[in-house]
């Protein structure tokens, strides 16, 4: 593998947490050198969603002192950032932010007045996108509704700006937008016309090799990061990918964290048709990223776990396969182009005899059938049988899902032994590293796989009943 000459500083940018961790010239974490700032969503009527920008940032800095004042931040010779995707803020005209940061779980909207000639099946075709109120094709106009924006940035974009003065974006968070053209790396004319507003009021896109240094300001505070090269965000869906190890069109990483994912990084050049029940977003100038994202993951796990007062992470006692229960995962909705909203849970098939085990082992293997049913889109896409590498916290805290998950996919699995899979990919993506997943391969247990198989037509038929109960008349 690559190496750099020196220790890399990593800024991770996520929903539940903003941190920062130093890794070594490998992309390993250096022990004890991470500190991490908690970050609440404030939820609110109609949908509402946000993030304290102010509080944010500064917990981020804050971060930043604590490594300092421990010592970690000598030795730094690049600082990467990984950072959540779609999120957006509303500036005026002197670059001022006049709304929080607008993550994707926010479901304010409006409806959108398209020209009837409008394909959006060639428009997600060339964006990679849809027009979701995930992308900035809908979030735009919605905010144009409610304030009186000049500009608009993205949380990762503002991060840069406060670190570096210039407020610029990389290639990968602008993919995230839905409105960049995949091919060219531009802005696309036709999602900026939707959303209503031009190139200029977008922040720049640089390419992947542009640096930027500390401004004055913080050169003063962290005097050992004076002229360290500071590297565009990656989308941190792009970055888990490779830090996982799934780098190449071989390989599709499954990742569960708060929500997860299934995903395969590939050439942009001569890239496959995109189908539309996918999504594609860029990793770098070279390199897009193909999947499908699922809104329950982790932060389904954590609730039962909470809710059933179940004392462990496991399902004790319960086969994989085996319950008789049929949970659907809707309790946050679906990501798009199905609409189903957030409160859309269900279980089929209670009885008395069921346990708090069978209730938890139940929307385990619903989450893990959704997630299979993104790895079988992707394996036709890309004409094989795609070898799978495992990834996340979500990941970790369960031995019964990781079984679970091999079983669904019916192939071994190799599960990423680095928890801090989107610094590590970050890193990988700005300085040209290919990190291996270097855990342990687990086969599918046959009779386990059996009992799955057998269990998929009816969780697929009773999941379609869901999805047409449940669907938005409109995104």
């Amino acid at each position: 593998m690559p190496r750099t000459d020196g220790r890399i500083l990593a800024l991770d940018l996520g929903t539940s947490s903003a941190r920062a961790l130093v890794l070594s010239e490998e992309a390993a974490p250096i022990p004890g050198a991470l500190a991490r700032h908690k970050i609440s969503a404030i939820y609110g009527a109609g949908g509402a969603a946000t993030l304290d920008l102010h509080g944010y940032v500064e917990g981020l800095l804050g971060c930043l002192d604590e490594l300092e004042q421990n010592g970690h931040l000598t030795g730094i010779t690049a600082i990467v950032l990984s950072s959540q995707w779609h999120s957006i803020v509303a500036l005026d005209n002197k670059g001022e932010a006049i709304t929080p940061v607008i993550p994707w779980v926010d479901t304010r909207s409006v409806a959108l007045d398209l020209d009837p000639a409008f394909d959006e099946r060639a428009f997600h075709a060339r964006t990679g996108a849809w027009l979701h109120r995930l992308y900035w094709t809908r979030r735009i106009p919605w905010l144009q509704s409610v304030a009186s924006p000049s500009n608009y940035a993205g949380l990762p974009d503002l991060v840069l700006e406060r670190l570096t003065g210039e407020r610029v974006t990389s290639v990968s968070v602008a993919s995230g937008t839905g409105t960049l053209d995949l091919a060219t790396g531009g802005y696309d004319d036709e999602a900026l016309a939707v959303a209503g507003v031009s190139d200029k009021q977008l922040p720049p896109i640089v390419p992947t090799g542009w640096t930027g240094t500390l401004s004055a300001e913080y050169a003063r505070r962290w005097p050992s990061l004076v002229g360290v090269p500071i590297h565009p965000p990656t989308g941190d869906g792009a970055a888990s990918n490779v830090g996982t190890g799934g780098y190449d069109q071989t390989t599709a990483a499954v990742t569960v964290g708060t929500s997860a994912a299934v995903r395969v990084v590939h050439p942009i050049e001569h890239a496959p048709e995109l189908p539309w029940e996918l999504w594609r977003y860029r990793v770098d100038d070279q390199r897009a990223v193909t999947g499908m994202a699922f809104s329950a993951a982790g932060n389904l796990h954590a609730w039962l776990t909470g809710v059933l007062n179940l004392e462990g992470p496991e399902p004790t006692g319960v086969e994989i396969g085996s319950s008789q229960v049929i949970a659907i995962p809707f309790q946050a909705g679906t990501r798009p182009p199905d609409t189903v909203p957030g409160g859309s849970g269900v279980y089929f098939g209670l009885s008395f005899d069921d346990t708090a085990a069978d209730l938890l082992a139940a929307s385990l293997q619903g989450a893990s059938l959704e997630i299979d049913r993104g790895l079988r889109m992707l394996d036709e896409l890309f004409g094989r049988p795609l070898e799978v590498v495992l990834g996340g916290g979500g990941i970790d805290a369960s031995a019964w899902w990781r079984r679970c998950l091999t079983a669904t996919f019916d192939r071994p699995t190799t599960t990423c032994s680095e928890p801090e899979v989107g610094a590590r990919g970050a890193a990988a993506v700005a300085l040209g590293l290919s990190p291996s997943p270097g855990g342990e391969t687990q086969q599918p247990v046959t009779a386990d796989a059996d009992r799955v198989a057998k269990l998929r037509p009816r969780y697929e038929a009773l999941r379609g009943l869901a999805v047409q109960a449940s669907a938005e008349p409109s995104a």
